[in-house]
Formats: structure tokens, sequence, C-alpha cells
């Protein structure tokens, strides 16, 4: 009843607070005004990058191309590279299927419609072709189907207006009448990208092509058509006809843009040959830029520097390099990290003094994040790492350059799968050089496997440091990966492995020890059987004495008398196919083991292989004779091999 009689109350209460809320709410908006901020252009995968900063990269992870399962993981890099190619012969399989069975495909879901979801056009004789197919076609860089459309409105009659031959001819040129590679086969162009590197530069553009022919005829020749042919002919180092026809334009009078001097620019190498003739031409085509009021860029430094980085003379290259980066800076143009890598290859060279040029580069741009602006800068990363261990060997230099690598996304410059490598060998072997065990572990156990692979010859230079810094108890690990990377095939590994088992004799006293002669055994047994499977290939191992007697001595200090008594039986069987013989202390210690092991007749046969192979016998004898109660019958072979000179006192 008491709820009942205050309900009237509450509700005109209600009312009050709401119209008073109201109007606060209403004068509010009155005096604020709304603002919608302007679109942020954002790429597809602007929310996930985001989301990654966040969380970081996991080193111990497995690339995301490959997938997280131990039997699945490459370990090495011929594994990396069938495993992600793989994958990319999946992808051009569904594009084959797709474009091969189109019938199938016609239909459209989404809405909008995806263009990359449709099959292509198919143009034969009896197509259609109007002039707005032939500009889809070029915006799109189809350029088989547009040399064939092209042609075929020719054929047919049909009018093809002066821009679109413009853009007819800048797509031949720029692409050479070569179809470009697709953009989603981007593993195929990460590892494509080593082969091409290596590649040396010659003439490629194809003489007489559509292109030219399209260049012909297009009149009157305007100064857009002369700047697509001449930098399509640099381009694919046809050198002599661009300059040509770059002269034929200036005798014209047609105003060419910066980027067709650039190109001229980084032909110079073709068109002179000594030092003071590609100077004198490159300050020639800098006058005529000044002439026609054109402002110099960044592509004219890095071509301007290209040119001076083939000087032989290397006092002229630098007084050239100081003067041009002088001259940029007062312009204004800032620097690429291409830039830094042709004034490393100028300063840094093998053969000339030693320069610390690089030391005030990563003054000037540590911490910086960089952006691709020139097809060079995927070099600097690999030439500074180059610099840090071959021409100053400094190590904290070298930590530098890595930290620089990983600020933002710098590590999208690295290039290509090559380079990528050669950074990573010259990084990891001046660590393994100048830094502690502890100290290169930190790094190693961080990049290995999933990152870097150590070749052949970096995993040498780690079994060098820990013979060096004594940390035989490594071995085992090492050994597995060495296993694990394919590198067992190479002899002067296994030779220094047992090298450095053999020299560290464990000390079973200590506790840390006492697992590492069996572990020692176990790694040289897999060496031995490794070299006798490899014996009907055509690359196949040999044993040495020297090498099949560290096998034999590791195998005894290991406790493992049987493989022990099967190598050295290999040794007697074959000791005219094995050059070289076991050492006198690797006999000396197979006789001990065969007293431990109460094995005369073992002991006698190692005797008669030393005696055969003119090696010292009475010291064997002696401790055969004082080891074993020996028998007549064995008494009376020891004689009849070293005679009896051994049971003297």
């Amino acid at each position: 009843m008491h709820l009942a009689r205050r309900l009237p109350a509450i509700s005109r209460n209600c009312n009050v607070r709401l119209i008073k809320t109201t109007s606060a709410v209403t004068q509010s908006a009155a005096e604020e005004q709304i603002v919608i901020p302007k679109r942020i252009q954002r790429s597809p995968t602007a929310i996930l990058e985001a989301l990654s900063a966040t969380v970081g990269r996991d080193p111990t992870a497995p690339h995301y191309k490959f997938h997280d399962d131990p039997y699945l993981i490459p370990t090495s890099n011929v594994s990396k590279r069938t495993f992600a190619m793989a994958q990319e012969a999946g992808r051009k399989a569904a594009k084959w299927i797709k474009e091969e069975h189109r019938n199938l495909f016609m239909h459209q879901e989404a809405q909008p419609p995806i263009e990359a979801f449709a099959p292509k056009m198919v143009f034969n004789e009896e197509s259609e072709v109007t002039l707005e197919t032939l500009e889809q076609l070029i915006k799109q860089s189809l350029i088989q189907d547009a040399v064939f459309v092209y042609n075929l409105m020719k054929t047919k009659g049909v009018e093809i207006t002066a821009e679109a031959k413009q853009s007819m001819l800048e797509l031949l040129s720029f692409y050479n009448h070569e179809e470009p590679m697709p953009e989603e086969f981007y593993e195929e162009r990460w590892f494509k990208e080593n082969t091409q590197g290596q590649q040396r530069q010659t003439k490629t553009w194809k003489d007489g092509d559509l292109a030219e022919q399209v260049f012909n005829e297009i009149e009157p020749k305007t100064p857009q058509a002369y700047a697509a042919i001449i930098r399509g002919m640099a381009k694919y180092y046809q050198a002599d006809r661009a300059y040509a026809l770059f002269q034929e334009a200036l005798e014209k009078q047609l105003q060419l843009d910066t980027a067709t001097y650039n190109s001229i620019i980084n032909n110079v190498n073709f068109l002179k040959e000594t030092p003071d003739q590609k100077w004198e031409l490159c300050k020639d085509l800098l006058q005529q830029m000044k002439q026609q009021q054109l402002k110099p860029d960044l592509g004219t430094l890095n071509g301007l520097l290209e040119c001076i980085s083939s000087f032989g003379n290397y006092k002229m290259g630098r007084t050239c390099a100081l003067q041009v980066l002088s001259e940029f800076k007062k312009l204004g143009v800032e620097l690429s990290l291409g830039s830094y890598y042709y004034v490393l290859i100028i300063f840094c060279r093998e053969r000339g003094p030693v320069s610390h040029v690089i030391v005030d580069i990563l003054n000037e741009i540590q911490g910086k994040e960089f952006k691709i602006q020139h097809p060079k800068d995927t070099y600097f990363f690999a030439t500074a790492m180059d610099v840090c261990r071959n021409h100053l060997h400094d190590r904290s230099l070298a930590k530098k350059v890595d930290k620089l690598l990983h600020v933002g996304n710098n590590y999208d410059l690295i290039g290509d799968t090559y380079k990528e490598s050669i950074y990573y060998r010259h990084y990891f072997a001046l660590l393994s050089q100048t830094s502690t065990i502890e100290e290169f572990l930190e790094t190693y156990d961080k990049l290995v496997p999933n990152v870097y692979i150590p070749e052949p010859g970096i995993m040498e230079e780690v079994l060098k440091m820990i013979e060096l810094n004594g940390a035989y108890e490594l071995m085992p690990r090492f050994w597995s990966d060495m296993v694990i990377f394919d590198h067992i095939n190479r002899e002067s590994l296994l030779l220094r492995t047992l090298k450095i088992m053999l020299n560290n004799k464990p000390d079973v006293t200590v506790k840390s020890q006492q697992q590492l002669p069996e572990q020692f055994a176990k790694v040289a047994l897999d060496i031995y059987n490794k070299v006798v499977e490899s014996e009907g290939r055509v690359k196949k191992l040999s044993f040495t004495g020297q090498m099949i007697g560290d096998i034999l001595t590791i195998l005894v200090r290991g406790g493992n008398w049987e493989k022990a008594v099967e190598v050295f039986n290999n040794i007697d069987k074959n000791q005219h196919r094995i050059p070289g013989t076991p050492s006198d202390a690797c006999l000396m210690e197979f006789v001990e083991a065969a007293i431990v092991n109460k094995s005369p007749s073992q002991a006698l046969q190692c005797l008669q292989y030393a005696v055969e192979n003119h090696m010292d016998g009475l010291s064997l004898a002696e401790r055969i004779n004082k080891g074993f109660t020996l028998n007549e019958v064995h008494i009376a072979k020891m004689k009849s091999l070293v005679g009896d000179s051994f049971l003297k006192e």
C-alpha cells in the first residue's frame, strides 16, 4: 500500500528530471558542433599490421608461409626454397584451372564484383575490340593481349588515338615486350631476384619490336614519346641508340624531363670507357639539365654515384663523390639507402685504404625508418655488413647495422633471399670471431634455423670458435645442427669435428662432463656410418688414416668397444686403400681398451697392423705383455713380429 501511494509522486519526479535532462542535452548540442574527420586512406591489411605491431614477431617460430609443425618446418636453404615454391606451384595450378575451365567460373557472387576472381577475356580474330578495350588492357599491364588487340585494331581500321599510342609505347618500353610476373606470385619473385641480381648487365632490349614501330607511328613526335622510348632502351641497356635518340630530341629542341636525363646518366658506363670521359659526359648532361631548368632528383644523384663507383682511380672517385654529395645537399635532395650503398662501395674498396665512412653514415641514419625509393636500396644492408666484417672487422658497427635493419619496416629492404643470406653470413662470421661464446649463442638461438641457416663455411667458423674457447661440451648440439642442415658431406667439417673431440678429452670426474665421452662416441660413430654410406655415391667421402684413427680413439674413450673393434677391422682390412695410418697414440689407446675388455686377440691384431705399416710395434708389445697373461702361442706370435726384446725388463 505504501508503494502504491508513492507511485504518482515517483512518476511526477521522473517527468521533471527528464525535462531538465533533455533541455540540458539540447543546449549542449547547440553549443558543440560535430566535425567529421577526413577519411584516412589505409591499406587492406592496415588493421592486421596494427595488431601485429602490438605483439611482435616470435623469432623461434618459423615463417608464416611454412606449416608450424616439426616435421614440415624446412631445416635447410634448399628445403626452404622447395617448400615455398611448392605453395607457389599450387597457386599457379589454381590459376591455370581458372583459365582453362573458364566456363566454371562465370558466376559472380561478390558484390561489388572482384575482377581477380573472374577469368580474363580471350581475344581472337573475330573479337569486337574498341579503344576502351585497349585502354583497359594497358591499364592492367596485359602485354600479350594489348599487343594482339592493338594489331587487330589496325587490321580492322579502328582509329587509335595519340593518347592510346603513347600509353602503348610506355607499356612496351617499360616491360620490353615481356609479360610481367603476376603480383600474386611473390615467392617466385623473392627467389628469382637471387639469379637476376647476379646476372651481368647486358643488352636485352628487343630491337625492331612493336615498341619502336609504335614510336615511328606517332606523328608529330612529342617529348613524351621520346622520353618513353629512351627510358625503355636505357633500362634494357641499348645505350647507344638511347643516346642517339636523346641527341635527336635535343636537336629538335624538345623539352625532356629529369627521369629521361637520369636514364642516360645510368648508361654512361656503356657510352664511355675511361673515368675522365665518363665524368665529362656526366657534367655535360648536368649542364644541359641546368639550361632546361630541370632540377636534379634522387635518381640523378644515384645515377652519378653509380657512374663514379665504376672509376678505377680511387682518389678521383672519392673526390667526385664528395663533390656530388655536397652539391645535392645544397639542392635539398635527401639520400636513400641506395645512395649510401654507392658511397660504401666508392670509399670501402678491397684494395683501397681503410675508410670509416660507414661510421658517419650510421650516425646520420641511426633509428630512421626507410621506404623503397631506388632499386639499389635493397643492397645497402648486405654491403654494410660486408664492410663491418671484411673492411673494418668491427662488431659494434655490425650491431648498429643490425639494429637499423629492425627499425620499423626496414627489414622489407633486406632485398631477396640471396641478399638476406649474405647479410647473415657476414654477421655470423664476424660474431664468431669477435664475440664471447655466450653472446654468440644468444644470437644463434634467436636466428637459427627459422631466419637463417648457416652455410658450411660459417659452420666451420663456429667450430673454430668452439675450439678456441674450449667449449667442447657444445659439440653434440652443433653436430646435430650440421646433420639437420645437411652439412655432413663436407669433409672439412667432419675433420674439424673429430679434431675438437679428440683434443679435448672430457674429465669424467666433473659431473657436467660425465656424459660427454658417450655423446662424443655417438657423434664419431655417426660420422663413420655417413662415410661408409657414401661409398656408392658420385660425391663420396673417403676415409683417411688420420680420420678413421680419430674415430677409433673417440669410440674407445666412449666405451663403445664393439664398434671400436668393427672400425679397427675396417682399418686392417682396407689398409691398402686408406691413405695414411692412425697415430701411434691411437693404436696405444686401442690396446689399452683391449686390455680392459680382456681381448688379447684384438691387441695382437693391432700389433701386427703396426708392424706391417712400419710403426712403433715395440711399445705396443711391451704394453700387451704387461697387460695380459699370455700363453705360448701369443708370445710366439709377438716374437715373430717384434723379436724378443719386449720380454726384457
